[in-house]
C-alpha cells in the first residue's frame, strides 16, 4: 500500500480541491434536488477521465463517489495517481461524496472461514492485519479529496455471527472513534457478502454502535438481493438520522435467484424510497452503483441505469 503523501503534494492536492468551485448541477442551476446525485466512478469505467466525463457531461452531475481507478483501489493510489485524480476532478468540476473504501472486507479472526472470502473487492483484497492501514489510508484520501465520509463493512458473512457480533461491534466502535478524531464519519454498507445485509440487520448494528461518527450506507438493492422488501419494510426499521449515504441499483427475481437490473426495471419501489428520503430530511448522496451488465458495456449499462434513476427522482419530486 502506498505510503503517506508528502506535505508538498498534500497541500497541492488541497489547493486543487479548493479550486473545484461548482456545486452539484443537481443542487444549483437549471435543475435541483435535495440529494447529492452521484455515481460510483468505476461502474462507468476504470479510465477515471472517461468516468468523470460521462458523469459530468452525459449525466450532468457535480458529485462522484470514488472506489477504484486504473485498476487500483482508492486506498492503493500512489502520489502520482492521486494528483492525476485531483486534476481530472478539477477539470470536470466534480466533488467527492465519499471514499468507497474496502475497510473490513476481511475474515473475522478465530471464526470459521466465510464462503464469501474470495468475493470481488474492486481491486482490494487486504488481510485482517492490514485493516488499520486501510483505515489510515482511507482517512488520508478523504482529507485530500475533500470529503468527510468513508465507507466500511463488517467482515465477510458468517453462517452464525452471533458468537462474534459483540466483538465485531467493538471493532466498528474503535474505527468510528478514530475517524471522529479526524472530523469524519464511517458509513457502514449493508452488503450480502458481509454480516450486515439487510435493513433489519443494519438497525440492530446502529442500535449497538451509537457513535455519532457511525452511520449507514443504505443500499436497498443489496437488501432486496437477499430477499428483504427494502422499501418500505427494511427502510422503516432504520433510524432516519443515522442514514449517511445511499447506493442505488435495482434487482429482479428469477425463481429463487436474484439478479441486478437497471434502475426502474426491478422490484424495488425506488420512487417511493426517494420520496421517503426527501420527506425524512435526508440530504446526502444518492449514488448510482450500476452492477447490472446488460447494456453491452459498463458505460452503456450505467447510462441506461442512470436514465431510469433520473426518471425515478423526477417521479418522486426529488429532481
Amino acid at each position: 500500500m502506498p505510503t503517506r503523501m508528502a506535505r508538498r503534494e498534500f497541500l497541492a492536492g488541497m489547493a486543487a480541491v479548493t479550486a473545484v468551485t461548482a456545486a452539484s448541477r443537481f443542487a444549483a442551476g437549471e435543475t435541483s434536488s435535495p440529494f447529492r446525485v452521484s455515481v460510483i466512478n468505476d461502474e462507468i469505467s476504470q479510465d477515471f477521465g472517461r468516468a468523470c466525463e460521462v458523469a459530468a457531461k452525459d449525466f450532468g452531475l457535480g458529485w462522484i463517489e470514488l472506489r477504484s481507478m486504473w485498476n487500483k483501489n482508492i486506498v492503493s493510489l500512489d502520489e502520482r495517481d492521486t494528483m492525476e485524480t485531483l486534476r481530472i476532478l478539477k477539470t470536470y468540476q466534480l466533488k467527492v461524496t465519499d471514499i468507497a473504501s474496502p475497510l473490513f472486507k476481511a475474515d473475522w479472526p478465530h471464526a470459521p472461514k466465510s464462503k464469501h472470502s474470495e468475493a470481488n473487492s474492486f481491486g482490494a483484497n487486504f488481510a485482517l492485519s492490514q485493516q488499520d492501514e486501510v483505515l489510515e489510508r482511507a482517512m488520508e484520501m478523504a482529507k485530500v479529496f475533500g470529503t468527510n465520509r468513508i465507507r466500511c463493512f463488517d467482515f465477510w458473512r458468517l453462517d452464525d455471527q452471533a458468537p462474534f457480533r459483540d466483538a465485531i461491534n467493538d471493532k466498528l466502535r474503535d474505527a468510528a472513534e478514530k475517524v471522529e478524531k479526524r472530523g469524519m464519519i464511517l458509513v457502514l454498507e449493508n452488503e450480502p457478502a458481509c454480516n450486515t445485509a439487510t435493513g433489519a440487520e443494519a438497525a440492530k448494528v446502529l442500535d449497538a454502535v451509537k457513535s455519532r461518527s457511525f452511520m449507514l450506507n443504505w443500499d436497498p438493492g443489496n437488501a432486496a438481493y437477499v430477499g428483504e422488501t427494502a422499501y418500505p419494510d427494511g427502510y422503516n426499521l432504520l433510524p432516519k438520522d443515522r442514514i449517511g449515504h445511499c447506493h442505488c441499483k435495482d434487482v429482479v427475481r428469477k425463481g429463487k435467484r436474484s439478479e441486478w437490473a437497471p434502475m426502474g426495471k426491478g422490484i424495488i419501489d425506488w420512487a417511493g424510497q426517494f420520496k421517503a428520503l426527501k420527506r425524512d430530511g435526508y440530504h446526502f448522496a444518492v449514488s448510482l452503483e450500476t452492477h447490472w451488465a446488460g447494456g453491452g458495456s459498463p458505460e452503456e449499462s450505467s447510462k441506461d441505469s442512470f436514465a431510469g434513476m433520473k426518471k425515478l427522482l423526477q417521479d418522486a419530486g426529488a429532481l
